[in-house]
C-alpha cells in the first residue's frame, strides 16, 4: 500500500475514478466536512494534479473544525515521499482523492487496507463503461473482494425519472456491488466548495433534500469503518497481470505530461 504515516488506527477512505469530471474531488471534500461535522478527525491526501481538494482545504473558513490537506501528487524539494505524506496523529481518518486515471497496475497500492472505496459514477454512457471497466480492474488485478464489503458505488448528479437514471440503475443493479447513496444533481455542492465547506456543514433547511441522499452513505461508511480490517483487505499483490513486471507500489509520482 501507499505509505501514509501517521496513527496506527487510522482509517483510510478512497475515492476512486477513472475519468475526470465525476464529481469525484466534491465527494471527496463532503466525505471530509461529514467527518468533522460528525466530531472527528479528518485529513484529506490530494492526489489529483488538478488540486482541488487542496485548494477546498486552504479555502476552509477560520472557526471550522481544521481538516489537515496534503498535495501528495506533488513531491517538494529535500523531503523524502514518507515525511511529505505524514499525517499529524492527531488524525484518525484520512480522505485519498485519486488521479483520473489511476493505471490498473496501481490499483491496489490505494486500496489495500482501505477501511471503504468509493467509486462516483455519472448516468452517462461513457461514464459507465469507464466505471465498469474500473470494478473489473478491481477485482481481478487489485484482488479486492466482494465479500469483504469495502468497495461501494455512489450515483452521482442524478435526476429521477430520466432515461440516463434508469440506464444508470438498470447498469448498477447488474454490477453486484452495493449502490450506497444515490446523490441528487444540486447547486448546494458548488456553493459549498466555493466556501470551503461541505453540505454537512450548510445550514439544514438550506440542504435538507441532500442531507437525506446522504444518509445511506454515511451508515455505510460508518459501519465500513468500525470493521476492522482483515488480512485480505491488506492483500497487496506484488506483480500488475497485465504487464508481468513488479511494480513499486510506494512511489506513486505525478503524472508525466
Amino acid at each position: 500500500m501507499i505509505n501514509v504515516p501517521g496513527h496506527p488506527e487510522l482509517r483510510r477512505i478512497v475515492v476512486l475514478n477513472p475519468k475526470g469530471g465525476s464529481g469525484k474531488s466534491t465527494l471527496a471534500t463532503s466525505l471530509a466536512g461529514y467527518l468533522v461535522a460528525t466530531g472527528k478527525t479528518a485529513a484529506l491526501l490530494d492526489f489529483d494534479p488538478q488540486g482541488s481538494t487542496i485548494r477546498w482545504v486552504r479555502r476552509r473558513p477560520e472557526g471550522r473544525p481544521a481538516v489537515y490537506g496534503i498535495s501528495a501528487s506533488e513531491q517538494p524539494a529535500g523531503v523524502t515521499r514518507s515525511f511529505h505524506l505524514r499525517i499529524p496523529h492527531e488524525y484518525r481518518h484520512v480522505v485519498i482523492d485519486t488521479p483520473a486515471a489511476v493505471p490498473s497496475s496501481q490499483l491496489a497500492s490505494f486500496t489495500s487496507g482501505a477501511h471503504a472505496i468509493l467509486v462516483p459514477v455519472l448516468p452517462s454512457q461513457i461514464d459507465i463503461d469507464a466505471a465498469s471497466r474500473l470494478v473489473a480492474d478491481l477485482l481481478l488485478i487489485a484482488k479486492l473482494s466482494r465479500r469483504m464489503g469495502r468497495l461501494g458505488i455512489v450515483a452521482n448528479r442524478l435526476r429521477d425519472n430520466t432515461v440516463a437514471f434508469r440506464r444508470l440503475m438498470s447498469f448498477l443493479d447488474r454490477l453486484s456491488i452495493p449502490v450506497v447513496a444515490t446523490l441528487r444533481d444540486s447547486q448546494n455542492y458548488v456553493h459549498a466548495a466555493e466556501e470551503g465547506l461541505s453540505i454537512h456543514e450548510l445550514p439544514a433547511s438550506r440542504v435538507r433534500k441532500d442531507l437525506v441522499s446522504w444518509l445511506p452513505l454515511t451508515r455505510w461508511l460508518e459501519s465500513r469503518l468500525e470493521t476492522p480490517l482483515t488480512a485480505r483487505d491488506r492483500l497487496l499483490p506484488v506483480k500488475a497481470p497485465a504487464q508481468g513486471r513488479v511494480v513499486n507500489l510506494d512511489d506513486h509520482r505525478r503524472p508525466r505530461a
